[in-house]
Protein backbone atom coordinates (compact mmCIF):
# COMPACT_ATOMS: atom_id res chain seq x y z
CA UNK A 1 0.00 0.00 0.00
CA UNK A 2 2.88 2.34 0.84
CA UNK A 3 4.33 1.84 -2.63
CA UNK A 4 0.97 2.65 -4.21
CA UNK A 5 0.78 6.00 -2.32
CA UNK A 6 4.36 6.76 -3.32
CA UNK A 7 3.52 6.05 -6.96
CA UNK A 8 0.44 8.29 -6.82
CA UNK A 9 2.48 11.10 -5.23
CA UNK A 10 5.21 10.76 -7.87
CA UNK A 11 2.68 10.79 -10.72
CA UNK A 12 0.93 13.86 -9.28
CA UNK A 13 4.25 15.65 -8.97
CA UNK A 14 5.18 14.84 -12.56
CA UNK A 15 1.81 16.02 -13.90
CA UNK A 16 1.35 19.14 -11.81
CA UNK A 17 4.38 19.86 -9.67
CA UNK A 18 6.69 20.46 -12.63
CA UNK A 19 4.41 23.06 -14.17
CA UNK A 20 5.48 26.65 -13.65
CA UNK A 21 3.68 29.84 -14.56
CA UNK A 22 5.30 32.34 -16.90
CA UNK A 23 4.17 35.95 -17.05
CA UNK A 24 3.65 37.39 -20.51
CA UNK A 25 3.05 41.09 -21.15
CA UNK A 26 1.43 41.99 -24.49
CA UNK A 27 1.26 45.59 -25.72
CA UNK A 28 -0.40 47.38 -28.66
CA UNK A 29 0.51 50.89 -29.83
CA UNK A 30 -0.17 52.99 -32.92
CA UNK A 31 3.02 55.05 -33.39
CA UNK A 32 1.53 57.78 -35.66
CA UNK A 33 3.58 57.94 -38.81
CA UNK A 34 6.48 56.05 -37.26
CA UNK A 35 6.70 58.60 -34.38
CA UNK A 36 7.60 61.41 -36.82
CA UNK A 37 4.57 63.53 -35.91
CA UNK A 38 5.89 64.22 -32.40
CA UNK A 39 9.20 66.01 -31.64
CA UNK A 40 11.59 63.42 -30.16
CA UNK A 41 8.88 60.82 -30.68
CA UNK A 42 11.26 57.97 -31.44
CA UNK A 43 13.18 58.55 -28.22
CA UNK A 44 9.86 58.67 -26.38
CA UNK A 45 8.84 55.31 -27.86
CA UNK A 46 12.14 53.74 -26.80
CA UNK A 47 11.65 55.13 -23.28
CA UNK A 48 8.14 53.64 -23.04
CA UNK A 49 9.27 50.21 -24.21
CA UNK A 50 12.19 50.34 -21.77
CA UNK A 51 9.81 51.21 -18.92
CA UNK A 52 6.98 48.79 -19.70
CA UNK A 53 9.21 46.06 -21.15
CA UNK A 54 6.49 44.14 -22.99
CA UNK A 55 7.28 40.57 -24.01
CA UNK A 56 5.30 41.02 -27.21
CA UNK A 57 4.52 44.35 -28.89
CA UNK A 58 2.32 45.05 -31.91
CA UNK A 59 2.91 48.37 -33.68
CA UNK A 60 0.74 50.25 -36.17
CA UNK A 61 1.96 52.80 -38.77
CA UNK A 62 5.44 51.46 -39.46
CA UNK A 63 6.56 53.36 -42.59
CA UNK A 64 10.32 52.85 -43.15
CA UNK A 65 10.71 56.46 -44.25
CA UNK A 66 13.71 57.41 -46.39
CA UNK A 67 14.57 53.79 -47.06
CA UNK A 68 15.26 52.97 -43.41
CA UNK A 69 14.37 49.75 -41.61
CA UNK A 70 12.36 51.04 -38.67
CA UNK A 71 12.13 47.76 -36.78
CA UNK A 72 15.89 47.23 -37.01
CA UNK A 73 16.44 50.80 -35.82
CA UNK A 74 14.15 50.16 -32.85
CA UNK A 75 15.90 46.90 -31.92
CA UNK A 76 19.29 48.64 -32.03
CA UNK A 77 18.07 51.54 -29.87
CA UNK A 78 16.79 49.11 -27.24
CA UNK A 79 20.05 47.18 -27.39
CA UNK A 80 21.84 50.37 -26.36
CA UNK A 81 19.67 50.25 -23.23
CA UNK A 82 20.74 46.64 -22.60
CA UNK A 83 17.41 45.21 -23.75
CA UNK A 84 17.37 42.34 -26.23
CA UNK A 85 14.43 42.30 -28.63
CA UNK A 86 13.81 40.60 -31.96
CA UNK A 87 12.02 41.91 -35.05
CA UNK A 88 11.89 41.31 -38.79
CA UNK A 89 11.48 44.01 -41.40
CA UNK A 90 7.88 45.03 -42.07
CA UNK A 91 5.69 47.92 -43.21
CA UNK A 92 2.33 49.25 -41.95
CA UNK A 93 2.38 46.81 -39.02
CA UNK A 94 5.30 45.66 -36.89
CA UNK A 95 6.04 42.99 -34.29
CA UNK A 96 8.65 43.25 -31.55
CA UNK A 97 9.39 40.25 -29.34
CA UNK A 98 11.63 39.34 -26.44
CA UNK A 99 11.73 35.87 -27.95
CA UNK A 100 13.17 34.95 -31.38
CA UNK A 101 10.68 35.11 -34.24
CA UNK A 102 10.62 31.81 -36.12
CA UNK A 103 8.42 32.92 -39.01
CA UNK A 104 6.75 36.14 -40.16
CA UNK A 105 4.36 36.84 -43.02
CA UNK A 106 1.32 38.91 -43.94
CA UNK A 107 -2.11 37.28 -43.77
CA UNK A 108 -3.70 40.41 -45.20
CA UNK A 109 -1.61 42.52 -47.60
CA UNK A 110 -0.69 46.14 -47.23
CA UNK A 111 -1.73 48.59 -49.92
CA UNK A 112 -3.45 51.91 -50.64
CA UNK A 113 -4.11 52.75 -47.00
CA UNK A 114 -6.48 49.80 -46.60
CA UNK A 115 -4.46 48.28 -43.81
CA UNK A 116 -2.64 45.02 -43.18
CA UNK A 117 -2.32 42.12 -40.77
CA UNK A 118 1.14 40.72 -39.98
CA UNK A 119 1.65 37.28 -38.42
CA UNK A 120 4.59 36.01 -36.37
CA UNK A 121 5.23 32.52 -35.03
CA UNK A 122 7.22 32.68 -31.80
CA UNK A 123 8.54 29.85 -29.64
CA UNK A 124 8.23 30.71 -25.96
CA UNK A 125 9.70 28.07 -23.67
CA UNK A 126 8.88 25.28 -26.07
CA UNK A 127 5.32 26.48 -26.75
CA UNK A 128 4.05 27.72 -30.11
CA UNK A 129 2.69 31.26 -29.91
CA UNK A 130 1.13 33.15 -32.81
CA UNK A 131 0.87 36.93 -32.73
CA UNK A 132 -1.10 38.96 -35.27
CA UNK A 133 -0.43 42.69 -35.62
CA UNK A 134 -3.27 44.56 -37.29
CA UNK A 135 -3.49 48.09 -38.64
CA UNK A 136 -6.85 48.24 -40.38
CA UNK A 137 -8.36 50.50 -43.04
CA UNK A 138 -8.92 54.03 -41.75
CA UNK A 139 -11.43 54.98 -44.48
CA UNK A 140 -15.20 54.75 -44.04
CA UNK A 141 -14.64 55.54 -40.36
CA UNK A 142 -18.33 55.01 -39.73
CA UNK A 143 -18.34 55.88 -36.03
CA UNK A 144 -18.24 59.53 -37.12
CA UNK A 145 -21.70 59.32 -38.73
CA UNK A 146 -23.69 59.53 -35.45
CA UNK A 147 -21.42 62.44 -34.55
CA UNK A 148 -22.31 64.36 -37.68
CA UNK A 149 -19.02 63.95 -39.57
CA UNK A 150 -18.22 62.50 -42.98
CA UNK A 151 -16.40 59.17 -42.51
CA UNK A 152 -14.01 59.78 -45.42
CA UNK A 153 -13.60 63.54 -45.74
CA UNK A 154 -13.68 64.00 -41.94
CA UNK A 155 -15.67 67.20 -42.45
CA UNK A 156 -18.79 68.25 -40.58
CA UNK A 157 -22.13 67.30 -42.15
CA UNK A 158 -25.47 69.08 -41.77
CA UNK A 159 -27.05 65.99 -40.22
CA UNK A 160 -26.30 62.94 -38.12
CA UNK A 161 -26.83 59.28 -39.03
CA UNK A 162 -27.95 56.95 -36.25
CA UNK A 163 -29.64 54.14 -38.18
CA UNK A 164 -27.70 50.97 -37.41
CA UNK A 165 -28.15 49.42 -40.86
CA UNK A 166 -26.94 52.57 -42.62
CA UNK A 167 -23.88 52.81 -40.38
CA UNK A 168 -22.98 49.14 -40.90
CA UNK A 169 -23.38 49.48 -44.70
CA UNK A 170 -20.88 52.34 -44.63
CA UNK A 171 -18.59 50.41 -42.31
CA UNK A 172 -18.56 47.37 -44.59
CA UNK A 173 -17.33 49.44 -47.53
CA UNK A 174 -14.02 49.57 -45.69
CA UNK A 175 -11.66 46.59 -45.85
CA UNK A 176 -11.57 46.15 -42.08
CA UNK A 177 -13.96 43.20 -42.05
CA UNK A 178 -12.07 41.49 -44.90
CA UNK A 179 -8.82 41.81 -42.95
CA UNK A 180 -10.35 40.33 -39.80
CA UNK A 181 -11.97 37.48 -41.75
CA UNK A 182 -8.56 36.65 -43.25
CA UNK A 183 -7.05 36.72 -39.75
CA UNK A 184 -9.73 34.45 -38.33
CA UNK A 185 -9.31 32.00 -41.22
CA UNK A 186 -5.56 31.78 -40.59
CA UNK A 187 -6.07 31.56 -36.83
CA UNK A 188 -8.45 28.61 -37.22
CA UNK A 189 -5.56 26.58 -38.63
CA UNK A 190 -3.43 27.67 -35.68
CA UNK A 191 -6.15 26.66 -33.24
CA UNK A 192 -5.99 23.13 -34.69
CA UNK A 193 -2.25 23.18 -33.91
CA UNK A 194 -3.12 24.23 -30.33
CA UNK A 195 -1.14 27.45 -30.72
CA UNK A 196 -1.60 30.22 -28.17
CA UNK A 197 -2.94 33.16 -30.14
CA UNK A 198 -2.98 36.94 -29.64
CA UNK A 199 -4.24 39.68 -31.94
CA UNK A 200 -3.13 43.25 -31.26
CA UNK A 201 -3.95 46.23 -33.37
CA UNK A 202 -5.44 49.58 -34.24
CA UNK A 203 -8.71 48.48 -35.84
CA UNK A 204 -9.93 52.00 -36.69
CA UNK A 205 -13.30 50.71 -35.54
CA UNK A 206 -15.11 50.66 -32.17
CA UNK A 207 -16.37 47.55 -30.42
CA UNK A 208 -19.96 46.35 -30.20
CA UNK A 209 -19.21 45.87 -26.49
CA UNK A 210 -18.89 49.67 -26.18
CA UNK A 211 -21.77 50.88 -28.38
CA UNK A 212 -24.54 49.33 -26.31
CA UNK A 213 -27.98 50.27 -25.04
CA UNK A 214 -26.34 51.53 -21.86
CA UNK A 215 -23.96 53.88 -23.72
CA UNK A 216 -26.44 54.94 -26.41
CA UNK A 217 -26.77 58.46 -25.02
CA UNK A 218 -23.12 58.91 -24.06
CA UNK A 219 -20.01 59.99 -25.97
CA UNK A 220 -22.07 61.48 -28.82
CA UNK A 221 -23.45 58.09 -29.85
CA UNK A 222 -26.76 59.96 -30.15
CA UNK A 223 -28.86 56.85 -29.52
CA UNK A 224 -26.95 54.55 -31.88
CA UNK A 225 -26.46 50.92 -30.84
CA UNK A 226 -24.06 49.35 -33.34
CA UNK A 227 -22.93 45.71 -33.84
CA UNK A 228 -19.51 46.73 -35.16
CA UNK A 229 -18.18 44.16 -37.62
CA UNK A 230 -14.66 43.34 -36.42
CA UNK A 231 -15.43 42.83 -32.75
CA UNK A 232 -18.57 40.85 -33.59
CA UNK A 233 -16.68 38.57 -36.00
CA UNK A 234 -13.92 37.93 -33.45
CA UNK A 235 -16.40 37.21 -30.67
CA UNK A 236 -18.28 34.71 -32.86
CA UNK A 237 -14.95 33.03 -33.65
CA UNK A 238 -14.32 32.56 -29.92
CA UNK A 239 -11.79 35.35 -29.31
CA UNK A 240 -11.84 37.43 -26.13
CA UNK A 241 -11.29 41.18 -25.84
CA UNK A 242 -8.69 41.51 -23.06
CA UNK A 243 -9.85 44.93 -21.88
CA UNK A 244 -13.50 43.95 -21.67
CA UNK A 245 -12.57 40.67 -19.99
CA UNK A 246 -10.87 42.74 -17.27
CA UNK A 247 -13.41 45.57 -17.26
CA UNK A 248 -16.83 44.54 -18.63
CA UNK A 249 -18.59 47.86 -17.92
CA UNK A 250 -18.06 50.34 -20.81
CA UNK A 251 -19.46 53.23 -18.75
CA UNK A 252 -17.29 52.81 -15.66
CA UNK A 253 -14.26 51.73 -17.74
CA UNK A 254 -14.55 53.19 -21.25
CA UNK A 255 -10.87 52.48 -22.02
CA UNK A 256 -10.61 55.14 -24.73
CA UNK A 257 -7.49 54.91 -26.90
CA UNK A 258 -8.24 57.71 -29.37
CA UNK A 259 -7.65 60.60 -29.36
CA UNK A 260 -4.76 60.74 -26.89
CA UNK A 261 -4.27 64.02 -25.03
CA UNK A 262 -0.69 64.47 -26.26
CA UNK A 263 0.47 67.72 -24.65
CA UNK A 264 3.44 68.17 -27.03
CA UNK A 265 1.16 68.43 -30.08
CA UNK A 266 -1.33 71.13 -31.06
CA UNK A 267 -4.78 69.83 -30.14
CA UNK A 268 -6.05 70.61 -33.67
CA UNK A 269 -3.75 67.88 -35.02
CA UNK A 270 -5.10 65.33 -32.58
CA UNK A 271 -8.79 65.37 -33.53
CA UNK A 272 -10.79 64.35 -36.58
CA UNK A 273 -14.18 65.64 -35.41
CA UNK A 274 -13.40 68.82 -33.47
CA UNK A 275 -17.01 69.71 -32.65
CA UNK A 276 -17.93 66.23 -31.39
CA UNK A 277 -17.06 63.87 -28.59
CA UNK A 278 -15.16 61.39 -30.76
CA UNK A 279 -13.56 59.36 -27.97
CA UNK A 280 -13.49 55.66 -28.73
CA UNK A 281 -11.68 52.46 -27.92
CA UNK A 282 -10.20 51.40 -31.26
CA UNK A 283 -6.97 49.67 -30.13
CA UNK A 284 -7.24 46.11 -28.86
CA UNK A 285 -5.50 42.99 -27.62
CA UNK A 286 -7.56 39.88 -28.33
CA UNK A 287 -6.69 36.36 -27.24
CA UNK A 288 -8.03 32.90 -27.93
CA UNK A 289 -8.95 31.09 -24.69
CA UNK A 290 -6.69 28.27 -23.59
CA UNK A 291 -6.51 26.16 -20.43
CA UNK A 292 -2.85 27.18 -20.20
CA UNK A 293 -3.57 30.90 -20.44
CA UNK A 294 -4.98 33.28 -17.84
CA UNK A 295 -5.41 37.05 -18.10
CA UNK A 296 -4.06 38.82 -15.02
CA UNK A 297 -4.61 42.52 -15.67
CA UNK A 298 -5.00 45.14 -18.39
CA UNK A 299 -4.18 48.84 -18.38
CA UNK A 300 -4.00 51.87 -20.63
CA UNK A 301 -0.72 53.71 -21.17
CA UNK A 302 -0.57 57.30 -22.35
CA UNK A 303 -1.33 60.87 -21.33
CA UNK A 304 -3.97 61.52 -18.70
CA UNK A 305 -6.74 63.96 -19.44
CA UNK A 306 -8.89 63.75 -22.54
CA UNK A 307 -10.15 65.73 -25.54
CA UNK A 308 -13.83 66.50 -26.01
CA UNK A 309 -15.09 68.72 -28.84
CA UNK A 310 -11.60 69.90 -29.62
CA UNK A 311 -10.83 70.96 -26.05
CA UNK A 312 -8.46 69.41 -23.56
CA UNK A 313 -10.18 68.61 -20.27
CA UNK A 314 -9.23 66.86 -17.07
CA UNK A 315 -10.53 63.31 -17.22
CA UNK A 316 -12.21 61.64 -14.27
CA UNK A 317 -12.16 57.92 -15.02
CA UNK A 318 -11.85 54.57 -13.32
CA UNK A 319 -9.58 53.33 -16.08
CA UNK A 320 -6.09 52.36 -14.97
CA UNK A 321 -3.84 54.72 -16.94
CA UNK A 322 -0.04 54.67 -16.70
CA UNK A 323 1.30 58.11 -17.74
CA UNK A 324 4.31 58.53 -20.07
CA UNK A 325 7.81 58.58 -18.60
CA UNK A 326 8.97 61.17 -21.16
CA UNK A 327 7.64 62.24 -24.57
CA UNK A 328 4.47 60.45 -25.61
CA UNK A 329 5.14 59.48 -29.26
CA UNK A 330 1.66 59.29 -30.75
CA UNK A 331 -1.98 60.40 -30.97
CA UNK A 332 -3.26 57.08 -29.58
CA UNK A 333 -3.13 55.62 -26.12
CA UNK A 334 -1.60 52.16 -25.86
CA UNK A 335 -3.01 49.08 -24.21
CA UNK A 336 -1.09 46.48 -22.17
CA UNK A 337 -2.43 43.10 -21.09
CA UNK A 338 -0.55 40.74 -18.76
CA UNK A 339 -1.16 37.01 -19.01
CA UNK A 340 0.20 33.94 -17.29
CA UNK A 341 0.63 30.62 -19.01
CA UNK A 342 1.73 27.19 -17.83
Amino acid sequence: MKKIYQSIFLLTFILFGCQSETSLKVMQLNIWGETTQVPNGFEGLVDEIYTIQPDLLTLSEVRNYHGTNFMERLVNALKEKQLVYYADSSVSTGILSKYPIEQQNYVYPYGDDHGSVLKAVINIKGRRFVLYSAHLDYLNYACLLPRGYDPNKFSKMDHIVTNSDSIIICNEVSERDEAIKATIKDAQDEIKKESIIFIGGDFNEPSHLDWTKETANLFDHNGAIIPWNCSTLLEKAGFKDSYRESYPDPIEYPGFTFPANNMTVNVKKLVWAPEADERDRIDYIYFYPSKELNIENTFICGPKGTIIKGERIESITNDSIIPPVSVWPTDHNGIVATFTFK
